[in-house]
């Protein structure tokens, strides 16, 4: 039983680095921003971590910590600029930063060393710690949502104007959202990175950012559990479905579009609102037949 376990830690290693990158999609989305850039943040944490560790022999948690933190500094920059605009004017303008991003990574040898990525990176972030790092940050993340931290942004994601009207401050916590995006995201990068023994600047492109999104959408952006679904669906899939070798892609997308047409607000979010009505009618029956 240990063998086979061990056997799918890779698997189960990605599972929770992608639940951090849908995590960072989800704050964003609850406020109501439509930012996409997680993957940029991702590289800034991966990169950071690499090269402290492999080419200055830093300790691995503090260059997990710094690629954190810079890649949190690169957010909050870019949340100001980014908070002026709305909808697919966000989401060109990080899909951009994203392109950037990796551009630098491919052309930058004398630091990123190009092409060819960084390796040699100790592996330090085991299964262990990453289960320990997305418990906690699951637990922030709730905790954050039980204050009027996230009902503020909950108000904002379905109406500005009412928000304004009720003195929410939107612009500061549609900012807040986008630095918090960039902690987690920047956190998944460096973790990876010391998770993987090499990085390149393909793995940071277009690829992450659709699986992030998808992941977060897929598994609920409103639900605590909505990421770790999400991320956990779409990264298993493809271990369940190798037996159609030549169609994965299209078992894969087909999957996919059943589950977003059929659970249009998310695997978690849409069981959590089944449980409740199902409360609600047991109340309701009881109150009836008390009556009686």
């Amino acid at each position: 039983m240990i063998d086979y376990l061990l056997s799918y830690s890779s698997v189960l290693d990605h599972v929770l680095i992608y639940t951090l990158l849908a995590m960072s999609q989800a704050v964003v989305l609850r406020a109501g921003t439509f930012s996409i850039g997680s993957a940029a943040y991702a590289a800034v944490g991966a990169y950071t971590a690499a090269i402290l560790t492999v080419n200055y022999a830093w300790p691995a948690p503090l260059a997990i910590a710094s690629g954190m933190l810079l890649a949190g500094v690169l957010s909050l920059l870019m949340a100001f600029p980014l908070s002026r605009l709305r909808g697919v004017f966000q989401a060109l303008a990080t899909l951009a930063l994203v392109q950037v991003m990796v551009t630098v990574a491919q052309n930058w040898d004398s630091v990123t060393n190009g092409v060819l990525g960084i390796s040699g990176i100790p592996k330090v972030a085991t299964t262990g710690w990453l289960l320990l790092i997305v418990a906690v940050c699951i637990v922030l993340t709730w905790r954050m949502g039980k204050f009027g931290l996230g009902r503020a942004m909950d108000v904002i994601r379905a109406d500005e104007t009412v928000a304004v009207s009720l003195g929410i401050r939107v612009a500061w916590h549609q900012r807040l959202a986008m630095t918090l995006s960039g902690l987690l995201a920047g956190l998944a990068g460096a973790l990876h990175a010391c998770n993987s023994y090499a990085i390149n600047p393909d793995e940071f492109g277009f690829h992450m950012l659709v699986t992030a999104l998808a992941s977060a959408v897929l598994g609920g952006a409103t639900s605590i559990w909505g990421p770790l679904v999400g991320a956990g669906v779409l990264t298993t899939l493809p271990e369940f479905v190798r037996f159609f070798a030549d169609y994965r892609g299209v078992v894969q997308g087909a999957l996919l579009m059943l589950i977003i047409i059929y659970l249009p607000h998310g695997i978690a979010d849409t069981l959590r609102a089944w449980r409740h009505d199902r409360r609600i009618q047991r109340e309701i029956a009881a109150c009836e037949g008390a009556k009686a």
